[in-house]
């Protein structure tokens, strides 16, 4: 069963965003259906050259085969090159639309709430990022501008054709349900059809970069098993939306290929009895034969497409749907007077129901050094991201200078408090564009002094072009450990006066890591910092500890006086020691 978080727009926004952004380039579109009109005009003519060449051999009159034959050659040769031209001109809308809706994206995936992003994981919104863009680009640079010809031929022959002949045009009617009833048939299906599709596919991907990340504490803890059938399950649903979906096509493609067949066969017989009653000519009986012979093949487009169309469309409504997610912070006219910050009677939960802190009260002043330690899964991570600002309480308040976090803006929050978790990641660019993240109007020289006080300066310096090194994806490889170094030197280089550190250093060498802390401590000097600790020596060197179990701050106070109460930290300090208790 699918676990998405992300909502899915539904079919008027989809058709609404979709109009808009179209009617935003009203000269490129009108350019684009003018050549695709006149294409068309151009195809037109050969059908009534072939019927004129019919009529005078019929009637016995003298027909200048050589011009009629220049005539349909000069006219194919001039639809070719409006042909040609017409596209190009819907390529260029396709992409400057493609360009448009690509921002627009980026903007609202990196609004999203970073809350959501967490509950959401990596599956869903990897696929709507990689999986879903594609999908819509191809139905964008394709689909849309040769729906669009084929709309503007077919529209423009079955207009020939009843100028050809009224009569003639009944029997292709003959077609109009049987393509009604199929198509409509398919498209109630499609749109949910092919949602279940992306939808399955990110659970599978979800699933499989757990599984990937996670390989080794599958094995340490024998849950292989358990990782294969999850990874099977997940396979046998996408299997099962995909075979759906190709279940439509296989029923609705063969009953589009019956109708294209009736009206031709109608048009024939229906032609040769209008002739014979004197009805029309034989010069008409041919013209309007090869005219729905020739709106088969936009017509067929026309429906080949619709099919892309509705996989654009359910790609299109997943990524509309990201603006759809409700912003977890409401933006109020509070100024943070002072830097202390205060936690009071704080509640969070992940699941309705199921708090995972329990009525905590905190209050951290102006350059205090807090250390927050306790067993796993007591809720010290989760404090520390409230604390940041990442959660909104679900009752009681978190506020810095008697403002509450939630209520500031995101870039004035971060200009507050700041988090730096074990998590990291390397963009791809330069090593210093990397670490400009933070700050991008930053020289080189407070670049270098943000590498330095993290202790990154000497391997930064000896990479290959230095801080013009191209590192991430396709660049020079970047360790875990030096990656955690340079998150941390966005940190200093962003320099906010509350900094939450969860379990920062954790992939870097217990010494390295030691003498990194004594670096950035003497940088932070006078700056709030609250430790995340999984290493004690990081509680010993803190103004105070917090112990937190079960979702409570059990114990609060100086390192000295926590181990002189002989309570929950002693024993975790004797643990740490590998003292008996």
């Amino acid at each position: 069963m699918s676990r998405q978080i992300l909502p899915v727009a539904d079919q008027a926004q989809v058709r609404a965003y979709a109009r808009r952004l179209t009617l935003k380039y009203p000269r490129e579109l009108t350019v684009a259906l003018g050549l695709h009109s006149l294409a068309a005009v151009a195809g037109l003519a050969v059908p009534q050259l072939l019927g004129h060449l019919v009529a005078g051999v019929q009637n016995g009159t003298g027909v200048d085969v050589t011009a009629i034959s220049l005539a349909v050659a000069g006219f194919l040769a001039a639809q070719g090159v409006l042909i040609r031209f017409a596209v190009y001109a819907s390529s260029r809308l396709g992409e400057k639309v493609l360009a448009e809706l690509r921002q627009d994206f980026v903007g609202r995936v990196l609004g999203l709430p970073l809350s959501t992003v967490e509950r959401a994981g990596s599956g869903d919104l990897i696929t709507r990022t990689s999986r879903d863009v594609d999908t819509l680009s191809r139905t964008v640079r394709h689909a849309i501008p040769e729906t669009l010809i084929a709309m503007v031929a077919g529209v423009i022959t079955v207009g020939a054709l009843l100028l050809t002949g009224p009569l003639l045009m009944l029997p292709s009617l003959l077609a109009v349900p049987i393509l009604w009833i199929s198509t409509r048939w398919y498209l109630k299906r499609a749109r949910d059809g092919y949602l279940r599709e992306s939808a399955a596919y990110a659970d599978m991907t979800d699933g499989l970069a757990e599984t990937v990340g996670g390989a080794r504490a599958a094995e340490a803890l024998g849950l292989q098993e358990r990782r294969h059938r999850r990874t099977d399950a997940d396979i046998a649903r996408s299997w099962a939306a995909e075979r759906y979906t190709l279940g439509l096509r296989t029923v609705w493609f063969p009953s589009v290929e019956f109708g294209y067949v009736v009206p031709i066969v109608a048009t024939l017989v229906a032609g040769g009895v209008f002739y014979i009653q004197d009805w029309v000519s034989l010069a008409q009986v041919t013209a309007a034969t090869l005219y729905v012979q020739q709106l088969i093949d936009p017509l067929d487009r026309l429906l080949m497409w619709i099919d892309e169309l509705q996989v654009g469309g359910a790609s299109m409504a997943r990524l509309l749907g990201v603006a759809e997610v409700p912003d977890d912070r409401a933006a109020g006219s509070g100024v943070p007077e002072g830097e202390e910050l205060r936690a009071d009677g704080v509640r969070y939960a992940y699941r309705e129901g199921h708090d995972v802190l329990h009525g905590v009260d905190l209050v951290v002043e102006p350059g205090e050094r807090l250390a927050v330690v306790g067993p796993s899964g007591a809720g010290k991570s989760t404090l520390g991201r409230l604390l940041a600002g990442i959660h909104g309480p679900r009752t009681g308040s978190v506020t810095v200078g008697g403002t509450s976090l939630v209520e500031l803006p995101l870039d004035e929050l971060r200009g507050h408090v700041a988090l730096v978790t074990q998590e990291h990641h390397v963009f791809r660019g330069t090593l210093r564009e990397n670490v400009l993240i933070a700050r991008p109007e930053a020289d080189d020289a407070e670049v270098r002094a943000a590498l330095e006080a993290v202790d990154a300066w000497e391997w930064a310096s000896g990479m290959p072009e230095g801080l013009d090194t191209a590192v991430g994806s396709g660049g020079e490889p970047v360790s875990p450990a030096h990656a955690q170094q340079l998150a941390l030197a966005r940190l200093v280089l962003a320099d906010p006066h509350t900094l939450v550190l969860d379990e920062a250093t954790s992939l870097i060498d217990p010494r390295a890591a030691r003498s990194l802390e004594r670096s950035l401590a003497a940088v932070l000097d006078g700056r709030t910092v609250i430790a995340i600790a999984h290493r004690l020596h990081t509680a010993h060197d803190a103004d105070r500890v917090a112990v937190v179990e079960d979702g409570r701050i059990s114990e609060l106070g100086s390192h000295d006086e926590l181990v002189a109460a002989d309570g929950s930290y002693a024993a975790l300090w004797s643990s740490w020691h590998g003292r008996p208790q």
